[in-house]
């Protein structure tokens, strides 16, 4: 078994001074925690492998294809493989688990 903590995993990734730390990687899967603050804008571009966020704190949109939702604490959105999808309008600032499967490359 492995345990995080949500509190830990944020200040390694404050320490790393990074938008993104990977916490788990498995032959299936990968796992991090995202972080975007109130009005910045968010760089990623589609990825290979299928996408599970779920919001963990904050306010934003997401657009994923042509698909567009508001999201905050508490919800799950799914981005398929190789869909163009990014957050915006960040009204508050947003951290988000990210899960990634296969593992993120």
């Amino acid at each position: 078994m492995k345990a995080f903590r949500l509190d830990e995993l944020e200040a390694e990734r404050v320490a790393n001074d990074g938008a993104y730390l990977q916490f788990l990687r498995e032959r299936n899967m990968s796992a991090g925690l995202y972080a975007l603050n109130a009005g910045a804008v968010d760089p990623q571009g589609p990825h290979e492998q299928d996408e599970i966020y779920v919001v963990i704190s904050g306010r934003a949109s997401v657009t994923v294809g042509a698909e567009t939702t508001e999201v905050g604490r508490g919800s799950v959105v799914y981005v398929p493989a190789r869909v163009p999808h990014r957050f915006h309008h960040i009204s508050e600032d947003l951290r988000v688990l990210v899960v990634f499967s296969p593992p993120e490359s």
